[in-house]
């Protein structure tokens, strides 16, 4: 069974509530697994420190065969510090955000947003070598944005205004203003993002309301008496 098939996504399933245990449970999931990824970046950057040795070579090296591996291993990679720093905190804050609230798709939007912009980048990018974690960061951020326009439900909405709100700046890394930059990436990871969110639009929706089933059931004397009131009343001579 394919895993992104059109048909099989798109069921418009609610999603099963949770006990507490399932939520906290997430909770640390989605905190743990983003700080997984950011210690493999400063690691990175930490031997880079301890052994002289440059890792940019291992970057997206665009329509080059030996910069296919880059594709995979460029978000560990970064130029210098406040490089890293730039990249860490929205990596934590968005990838958290995209784990907690969009848990049965977020695993497949990762993979598809690391792996479609990295192609992208190679494909199309300036033969520069390209390093860094901003293609994943501007693919969360347009992830948890586009969903919200896609799902169309309160709590998705919500979370798209205060994307707005957190990195709505963000927009302008896409255009090639600071050419100093890889806008590539950011362009790439946008449109890989924004596209699994459409993808993803009818999966993982937030559960229906509650609703007490005692509520809105009628005892047979009230239906009795509805039905009595309903009979047409004969005209009087």
């Amino acid at each position: 069974m394919a895993v992104f098939s059109y048909g099989n996504i798109n069921k418009g399933d609610n999603r099963p509530r949770m006990s507490d245990a399932e939520e906290k449970q997430l909770l640390y999931v989605s905190i743990f697994m983003p700080l997984i990824f950011i210690s493999l970046m400063w690691l990175s950057k930490l031997y880079e420190y301890v052994s002289g040795f440059e890792l940019g070579r291992f970057g997206i090296l665009p329509r080059h065969i030996e910069g296919i591996p880059g594709i995979l291993l460029s978000p560990f990679i970064h130029s210098d510090l406040q490089h890293l720093l730039s990249n860490s905190l929205p990596f934590f804050i968005l990838g958290f955000l995209m784990i907690f609230n969009y848990r049965k798709v977020a695993f497949k939007a990762f993979v598809f947003i690391y792996t479609a912009s990295g192609f992208m980048v190679w494909l199309m990018a300036r033969e520069n070598y390209h390093i860094g974690a901003s293609n994943l960061v501007y693919g969360f951020a347009f992830f948890l944005f586009f969903s919200g326009v896609f799902r169309k439900n309160i709590q998705s909405i919500a979370l798209s205004l205060f994307i707005v709100f957190l990195y709505g700046g963000i927009v302008w890394g896409v255009f090639p203003i600071r050419m100093e930059i890889s806008w590539e990436g950011h362009l790439m990871g946008a449109v890989a993002g924004s596209f699994i969110a459409f993808v993803f639009r009818k999966v993982d929706l937030p559960p229906p309301p509650e609703h007490d089933e005692e509520e809105g059931e009628l005892n047979d004397e009230e239906i009795s008496l509805q039905q009595e009131e309903s009979k047409p009343v004969p005209p009087v001579s």
